[in-house]
């Protein structure tokens, strides 16, 4: 387990590395690496302005790359924003499908027949592509998320994952719960689920076992494997780390939590901040940023690999996250159909390229922007069903993006952000919710001014009804192709 002195210098660990170039020749186009974490906003690493939580191998290639200060998520969450990133295509509103999975929300649903997914890309330009994933939910058994990936591991044991059923033997789900969690055990972080997890964890004793360890030390194995390959390689790394459940190595927690504290091990604290007590919501926030500390701690152990294996000279390094999530802001703990705001939707967006290209650029992206990016730094065509379009040309000139508003948003609601303004309601029939934030004197949105703003509420509401309506036909499609007879 790392020092708090080693957290402080992995960052010059890393750039001291000695270089090992791997073929003798470098490829003709630039090798590819993304790293995509969950529930990991901007708001939570240091490169962003967070003094408050130790990011420091995260920060030390953002130091060396060109960041986007203003990226929002175009979809959420999990599934609908890997759908959206894979395919450069913007997937909100979507379309509801019948599906063999416990989750049914918008645009959770396998990719359709017509998408092309930057795999699919790369791999028709010569590219050797790979994926290693420990997200769930992509490799149920109705998922095609590993389409056009040459090679795809997929981690197992996280969250909800069907695994392990035993031994049960000495799992009191008890320790993990709040009383007030014990009265609604039908919840996602409910005693059936905690203890699928605590199950699926048994066994682990040092942190390599953890699947965040798991995922980044099974990518640098494929790096070690593949570094003679003469082609040019697309390597996509998934960590579902640090999405609840927040239950990091005990060193990592005990880097925050200041107070004693000797109550239950809240890995999936309760949705209602109310409920706890000051050192209870201290106990639950120390636990996700120990979580992040320790994603980002296996993150500067690949990283390492990447530099030792003398790759930063021929590769393109991109990170971002899904979404973020509250802390306690608003009284609220998670994300959900309402919590629209920055703290979830605001996400980190960052490119390395081998020609420097160090900057920090302002102005909204988003993750539809992602994967026609890679494809133009990398010299491969986009596709013409991309709806994103490239920063190539401010990741260049280092110029702010002119977009004057953005929308997005989650299975039935919506949200539309400009410089000025959040707004955030439901487009269709069902129970409603607006809020809207003046983003300029409130920048964490912290107090609704809806009902001051009646004309923009209709305006806001009009133009959100207009974009989901030009949305329908862009973000269906089909799952059967027919195969003509022959």
């Amino acid at each position: 387990m790392p020092t708090r002195r080693e957290f402080l210098t992995a960052t010059a660990a890393v750039a001291a590395a000695p270089q090992v170039h791997g073929a003798d020749a470098p490829a003709k186009k630039p090798n590819i690496i993304h790293i995509n974490v969950d529930t990991w906003s901007a708001w939570w690493l240091g490169c962003y302005g967070n003094s408050s939580i130790r990011t420091p191998n995260v920060d030390a290639l953002a130091a060396r790359s060109c960041i986007f200060l203003d990226a929002y998520a175009e979809c959420l969450y999990t599934i609908p924003m890997r759908r959206v990133l894979y395919t450069g295509r913007r997937a909100f509103p979507g379309v509801m499908v019948k599906q063999w999975d416990d989750v049914a929300f918008r645009a959770w649903h396998p990719l359709f027949v017509e998408d092309v997914t930057m795999a699919e890309t790369l791999l028709e330009a010569g590219y050797l592509t790979a994926l290693v994933s420990d997200v769930f939910h992509q490799f149920k058994a109705d998922k095609n998320f590993h389409r056009g990936f040459l090679s795809w591991q997929w981690i197992r044991g996280q969250q909800l994952d069907r695994f392990r059923t035993g031994p049960r033997q000495g799992i009191d789900v008890r320790n993990y719960f709040h009383p007030s969690q014990l009265a609604n055990p039908g919840s996602s972080g409910g005693p059936v689920n905690v203890e699928l997890y605590l199950v699926n964890r048994q066994g682990w004793k040092t942190e390599d076992d953890w699947l965040a360890g798991q995922v980044f030390s099974t990518a640098s194995q494929w790096l070690d494997d593949n570094i003679l390959d003469t082609r040019p390689f697309y390597l996509h790394i998934e960590s579902f780390s640090p999405h609840p459940f927040w239950d990091p190595p005990d060193d990592y927690y005990r880097l925050y939590m200041k107070s004693d504290y000797k109550g239950p091990r809240l890995i999936y604290p309760p949705d209602n901040a109310a409920v706890l007590s000051p050192v209870e919501l201290e106990h639950a926030r120390s636990l996700y940023f120990g979580y992040v500390t320790y994603v980002d701690a296996q993150i500067g152990k690949f990283l390492a690999k990447v530099e030792k294996l003398g790759l930063m000279q021929n590769t393109l390094i991109s990170f971002t996250a899904d979404h973020g999530v509250m802390l306690g802001e608003r009284g609220v703990i998670h994300k959900g159909v309402n919590t629209l705001q920055t703290q979830v939707t605001r996400v980190p967006l960052i490119f390395y390229t081998p020609w420097g290209g160090e900057s920090r650029i302002k102005g909204f992206v988003q993750h539809t922007d992602w994967m026609p990016t890679m494809c133009e730094l990398a010299g491969v065509n986009i596709p013409g069903r991309v709806t994103g379009q490239s920063l190539k040309p401010l990741i260049d000139t280092g110029d702010s993006s002119k977009r004057e508003w953005i929308i997005g948003g989650f299975h039935n609601h919506g949200f539309i952000r400009t410089p000025e303004w959040l707004y955030a309601g439901r487009y269709n029939l069902g129970e409603s919710f607006e809020y809207l934030y003046d983003v300029q004197k409130d920048p964490l949105e912290l107090s609704d001014i809806l009902q001051r703003q009646p004309a923009l509420r209709d305006k806001f509401r009009a133009q959100l009804r207009d974009y989901v309506a030009s949305g329908w036909e862009i973000t269906k499609g089909s799952f059967i192709q027919p195969v003509p007879d022959t």
